[in-house]
């Protein structure tokens, strides 16, 4: 699963101690990784300085220490990448490179297109400064301050009679299903949300929602909050535009899954396996509550 790993330490500048130190250099270009194949798989650039001198950068930002050593994001100003060299999408690296500077790309992909979009004061449209002591822009006009966006998405595994709630949207690859979900409107609870999302999107109702995990989903900049829900009334028909064909499924029967790298498909590898001497198919299975 794509997230920060547990010996990412973040900071928002470099500690001298460190300027020498060897550092991965998290280089991006329209929204692609910089990467080349190496002898122990694909390798990002590792150097105590910017390793290519001709090369011009938009936007440099420290993001912390893996395994000790300093990691930084930079967006290139062209894309053309040095030879033995090529950008790749962090979708296509998924299995292809270790998950731990994986994560700490998706929080490059992030920071760097905030940078480029709060450059100036969305309220008097000053020049922005960043802060030295927290992640985020200031205007020294009005003092207006900015932080990294988030914009959360719950999504929820519906269930009922042993079956699963899957759908499908118009941008799915053929074949494609997946469990609901949606992006919290303003004034919203997590819970709300759920209860809105799916009687839009299937016109039915849903009870007993319990929390099941988070994610980090930086396409651009989500945060993905999965749950687990019962079926507790309406008739199951698709709203024909976010959501094109929605069934339920038996273990015996699924369709194609999301990618495996999403919080989708653990949710449904999750009501597939068994765990801890029973089956996650039952109803009512959950990982802590939440009133519905």
């Amino acid at each position: 699963m794509l997230m920060l790993p547990d010996d990412f330490h973040p900071a928002i500048l470099p500690p001298t101690a460190i300027a020498e130190s060897p550092a991965w250099w998290f280089i991006l270009a329209n929204g692609q990784l910089l990467v080349r194949p190496g002898d122990e798989g694909l390798e990002l650039p590792l150097a105590s300085i910017w390793p290519f001198a001709k090369w011009p950068t938009a936007r440099r930002l420290y993001l912390g220490t893996l395994w000790g050593q300093p990691c930084y994001a930079v967006e290139t100003a062209t894309g053309e990448p040095p030879p033995g060299w090529t950008f790749e999408s962090l979708r296509g690296l998924w299995t292809r490179m270790d998950e731990e500077r994986l994560g700490v790309a998706g929080q490059a992909l992030q920071l760097i297109e905030w940078d480029r979009n709060h450059q100036f004061c969305g309220q008097c449209g000053t020049a922005t400064q960043p802060r030295a002591d927290e992640r985020a822009r200031r205007c020294p006009a009005c003092e207006l301050i900015a932080y990294p966006r988030l914009s959360p998405v719950v999504m929820v595994r519906v269930v009922h009679a042993g079956r699963i709630l899957l759908a499908r949207a118009p941008r799915f690859a053929a074949g494609v299903y997946s469990v609901l979900a949606g992006f919290v409107e303003a004034g919203e609870t997590l819970e709300q949300a759920i209860h809105r999302e799916v009687a839009e999107e299937v016109g039915i109702q849903v009870q007993n929602l319990r929390y099941f995990a988070s994610q980090s989903w930086p396409f651009p900049h989500s945060l993905m909050m999965a749950f687990t829900a019962d079926y507790a009334g309406g008739q199951l028909q698709a709203d024909g535009q976010e959501i094109v064909d929605a069934r339920w499924f038996t273990p015996d029967e699924m369709p194609g899954l999301p990618s495996p790298m999403s919080m989708a498909w653990r949710l449904i590898q999750d009501y597939l396996t068994p765990h801890d001497g029973r089956s996650s198919r039952a109803e009512g299975e959950g990982r802590g509550s939440f009133a519905s």
